[in-house]
This record gives C-alpha cells, sequence and structure tokens, in this order.
C-alpha cells in the first residue's frame, strides 16, 4: 500500500503556486484545516481563487489570508461572518461568486466522482442561472452546474493512517468528506496520525485512494464561531 506521509506542512504544501484554485474543507471554523492556511498566509501565496463554504472570520480561517490581499476570489456559499471580506467584495477588491450551498457540496462531490456536470432546480429564474443552460425534467426546470476543477484541495481530519484513510469527528465531516478526491492533488491534516492498519475499515469515511498527501497537524485552536450557552435558573 502506498504511504502518503509527508513530514510536515511545509512538505505537503509544496507545489501551491500563486494564481492556482484551492478547495478548503470546514463549514464556518469547524473542521477547517488550520495549519495549512497559516503555512499559505506565511508563504505569500496569493492570487488564489478559494472555494468555501465561507470565508472564516477576520482573525481566523480563511479571513487571515484576505487581510493579506492573498485570495483574488472566493467562491462561497455563505460570508456573512467576516467585516473584511465584505469590504473588499463591496469596494470591487475581491471577485465573489455566490453559490447555493446544495450546489456548492455537489459541485464538489461531482469533481469528486469524475462526473463533469449536473443538472440543479437551485438557482432557475435567478441570476445564478444567467449564461448557463436549463432543461426541464418531469415539469420542472433546472440549471446545468459544471463540476469544479481545482489545483489542490486541502481538507482536516479527525484520524488518519499512512495510506491516506480518513476518519472525521462529528459535524467536522462537513464540507470536507465531499472535497476529498476533488482537486488534482488532496492533502489532509489530521490530528491523529497512525500506522496502516489501525482504523477500523467500518468506519473509514474517505478512502486513502483519494488522498495524495497527510500530514499530522499542530496546536489546532477549535475556535468556537458563535458560543450559544443556555442561560442558568
Amino acid at each position: 500500500m502506498i504511504n502518503k506521509k509527508v513530514n510536515n506542512v511545509q512538505e505537503a504544501l509544496q507545489g501551491i503556486e500563486n494564481g492556482m484554485t484551492i478547495m478548503l474543507g470546514g463549514f464556518g471554523l469547524c473542521g477547517i484545516p488550520e495549519n495549512s492556511i497559516a503555512e499559505l498566509v506565511k508563504k505569500e501565496t496569493s492570487e488564489l481563487t478559494c472555494i468555501s463554504n465561507n470565508a472564516g472570520v477576520d482573525d481566523f480561517g480563511l479571513g487571515l489570508l484576505l487581510h493579506k490581499r492573498q485570495i483574488k476570489k472566493m467562491i462561497s456559499s455563505y460570508v456573512g461572518e467576516n467585516a473584511e471580506f465584505e469590504r473588499q467584495m463591496l469596494s470591487g477588491e475581491l471577485d465573489v461568486e455566490l453559490t447555493p450551498q446544495g450546489t456548492l457540496a455537489e459541485k464538489c462531490r461531482a469533481a469528486q466522482a469524475g462526473i463533469p456536470a449536473f443538472f440543479t432546480p437551485a438557482g432557475f429564474g435567478t441570476e445564478v442561472a444567467e449564461g448557463k443552460e436549463t432543461r426541464e425534467f418531469n415539469g420542472k426546470m433546472h440549471v446545468m452546474e459544471m463540476a469544479f476543477k481545482a489545483d489542490f484541495a486541502i481538507v482536516k481530519a479527525w484520524k488518519g493512517d499512512e495510506a491516506g484513510n480518513l476518519i472525521f469527528k462529528g459535524t467536522a465531516r462537513n464540507f470536507n468528506s465531499c472535497m476529498a478526491g476533488a482537486g488534482k492533488i488532496t492533502i489532509a491534516e489530521v490530528e491523529e496520525l497512525l500506522p496502516v492498519g489501525s482504523l477500523d475499515p467500518n468506519e473509514i469515511h474517505i478512502p486513502g485512494i483519494l488522498v495524495q498527501r497527510i500530514f499530522k497537524g499542530e496546536k489546532f485552536e477549535k475556535r468556537i464561531e458563535q458560543r450559544t450557552v443556555r442561560i442558568r435558573k
């Protein structure tokens, strides 16, 4: 079995260059590849097109890349928690492509499965459908959406083995599971990296065939985006 392990985040991100398109897993701040994002900031990689459910917050996640003006275009479904994102979008500094959340997920999954395009009813009759092929199925109009084409997909998992098999924990599975294998090269950063054979095959969410590089991350902050607590009586 091929060993996908690399020694550190620097080795994992080799080959990422200015102007590339990168998928980044996570939902809000849940399950984001923190080490990889921090390394992209450090490398000062710029002119990036980033595909992610959102753009993080002002001082964490993809918000760090936005503050350094390293992102040229964001393809997202929700961007409401980032004031810098809003400022750059309204000023014209940042190109933004807003996509319905289900469509965003399916465009990732289609790329993962090698499906070039699909039809969805979401967005028909709106700006989302402008310039796209439409077709009627069972009396309902649908919009044709193309699968994403990304140079790299970067995901974060709870556990992984050296063959690239991944297990996600709870809701951190989110967009990570459909982005793994959806880029030309998939990089996985994990909290625990184990020898091959250590994971129960019945618990594996993503098989190693979809992953090209895997490394053990460090010092995950795992910030809570919106803390909600019950009022004590």
